[in-house]
């Protein structure tokens, strides 16, 4: 199997690219060259901004490709550069969107593909969406080979949180420390957090598959955690207990407007995610990894490099604000 990955050494991808190889896959990886690539013997690295089609062009020469995967792409202007780019090239194309798609807020709890897609809080879901729409509309009408796959909050070099963490390694110094952590809501909605490695076992499940092509899928795991229980596990894996206190997603967005996408638009409703589809198309996929385990291997990660446990002051400001406004919430519901 020779195949393309447009980038492939991120949080999703990297997982994605070490199975491929697994595999014994010929990989091509390209990207700009800003991230580091050597901890993936056997791939090979085109690099060319995708913003310059012709460099693109230039660097992949005449080469085809069984697929290729788009991790990158944010806005329909990257997805028409694509179809122009790779409608000669490839036998099948992989478009990594996100499942803040889905409607929003949620008409009904459980979501499988058939679910609206609809998302009015944020600006991310909205491009992601019009990515969807012109490829659909290219596989329509010129069989332009196109899959779309919509991860949901999968981690491996992030810190899953809501509200801090990710690339920011300052909660868990903050857990450390004893200071309280802000969660939204009451703490008691359900969302799924999937490890890299186990949406890599769906997504190679797909490359290749060649019913896949007009088809979109999501790939999470099974297990459902409530906000606190994920925010719990991540202290736990901290080696302390986390200091959880509440406020509204409508309070936090008022002191912090981007987290209305964050929240409104994705993690402040519940949301169950029905797997059957990817598991007809891929019989052998299982998600396998517990949160509370890959959390473990996630700080591992972290902490195997100085250079990873950068602390946001910034960020550390905010949840100190955010803090203060649960506190006077209660002190003024109680007076």
């Amino acid at each position: 199997m020779k195949v393309l990955f447009l980038g492939g050494t991120g949080n999703i991808s990297t997982a994605c690219s070490r199975l491929a190889l697994a595999m014994g896959w010929d990989l091509t990886l390209l990207n700009r060259g800003r991230t580091r690539s050597d901890s993936l013997p056997g791939a090979r690295t085109l690099v060319a901004d995708l913003g310059d089609p012709a460099a693109v062009a230039k660097v992949l020469g005449d080469q085809v490709f069984d697929a290729v995967v788009q991790f990158i792409g944010y806005s329909p202007a990257d997805v028409e550069r694509d179809i122009a780019l790779f409608s000669r090239r490839c036998r099948q194309y992989v478009f990594i969107s996100s499942a803040s798609v889905y409607q929003k807020p949620l008409a009904h709890p459980v979501v499988d593909e058939s679910t609206p897609l609809g998302n009015p809080f944020w600006d991310y879901s909205r491009a992601k969406i019009a990515c969807e729409l012109r490829l659909t509309e290219a596989w329509r009408a010129s069989g332009f080979p196109a899959v779309i796959v919509r991860p949901s909050l999968t981690y491996d070099t992030v810190i899953p949180t809501a509200i801090g963490g990710w690339t920011d390694f300052g909660i868990i110094e903050r857990m450390r420390r004893g200071a309280p952590v802000v969660v939204h809501g009451d703490g008691t909605s359900l969302w799924t957090i999937t490890h890299s490695d186990d949406f890599a076992k769906g997504l190679i499940g797909l490359i290749g598959h060649q019913q896949a092509p007009g088809h979109a899928f999501h790939i999470t795991s099974d297990e459902l955690l409530t906000w606190d229980q994920i925010y719990q596990a991540v202290a736990a894996a901290a080696g302390v207990e986390a200091r959880l206190v509440h406020l509204s997603s409508d309070a936090i967005a008022a002191i912090e407007p981007w987290q209305r996408g964050n929240l409104h638009g994705d993690k402040a409703h519940s949301a169950i995610f029905d797997n059957a589809k990817i598991k007809r198309f891929v019989p052998g996929f299982r998600a396998t990894i517990r949160f509370a385990d890959g959390i473990g291997r996630t700080l591992a990660w972290f902490e195997a490099d100085p250079a990873r446990r950068r602390v946001d002051a910034a960020g550390d400001r905010l949840l100190d604000r955010l803090v203060a406004a649960a506190q006077a919430q209660r002190v003024g519901a109680a007076s």
